[in-house]
């Protein structure tokens, strides 16, 4: 369950930097950083994400995180790409498979395939969202192990103002719901709140029954 909760925090915080000129919604400055701080079913910190903008070239920029325990620890770091398209904002479909699960088999030969996230360049309350999955195979001779992730049911819901210690934020409030399957099945609802020129401010997960096991927020951003 800390597996799915971090791997739907993930597909979150990826939404959370984009170019000004993609969306209203998110900046995409080069050297912009910004920390994403994970909590679990009982208010405690379970992990800190932190970002940079580490590079921007033509449409495309480079995202680079780093992810440490709640006691500081390192788990793992790399990065990810943004593009802008004609349509909106475009996110590498490997950067929605959570830096947990990655980093255990970072010593393994993996392939990945799915369908890039699509954030367009307007939002408006009740505007359906396009679906989003990653397939993942861990080739670990003589057998291989698949994993794959969906993310559907997206859509605008709301409007909201959320604080945290980064500030108070008006936000757009994007319903969806996900399923993991890594040899069982494991589905969850989300609620993400995202905020013009900031991205993602807030996002949480429930279980099937609607009980919240995990959140995440942002709680620095430096330009």
């Amino acid at each position: 369950m800390k597996a799915l909760t971090l791997i739907c925090t993930f597909f979150c915080i990826t939404t959370t930097v984009f170019s000004q000129d993609c969306s209203k919604y998110f900046p995409m400055d080069e050297g912009t950083k910004f920390q994403i701080t994970v909590y679990d079913k009982k208010d405690k910190v379970s992990g800190i994400m932190d970002y940079v903008v580490k590079e921007v070239s033509g449409n495309t920029a480079t995202m680079f995180y780093e992810m440490h325990d709640e006691k500081g620890k390192m788990m793992t770091s790399s990065e990810y790409g943004v593009t802008c398209t004609n349509d909106g904002v475009t996110i590498d479909f490997s950067s929605i498979m959570s830096p947990e699960i990655l980093g255990q088999y970072e010593d393994m030969e993996v392939e990945m395939s799915g369908t890039d996230l699509l954030y367009p360049n307007n939002l408006s309350v009740g505007q359906p969202l396009p679906d989003a999955d990653v397939q993942m195979t861990v080739k670990m001779p003589p057998l291989n192990m698949k994993m794959n992730m969906n993310f559907f049911n997206r859509k605008v819901e709301g409007n909201e103002s959320v604080t945290t210690t980064a500030g108070t934020f008006d936000c757009y409030v994007i319903t969806y719901d996900s399923e993991a399957k890594m040899g069982f099945k494991m589905t969850s609802s989300n609620k993400l709140w995202l905020s013009e020129g900031f991205g993602m401010v807030k996002s949480e997960t429930y279980n099937k029954k609607g009980a919240l096991i995990g959140k995440s927020v942002l709680t620095s951003f430096e330009k």
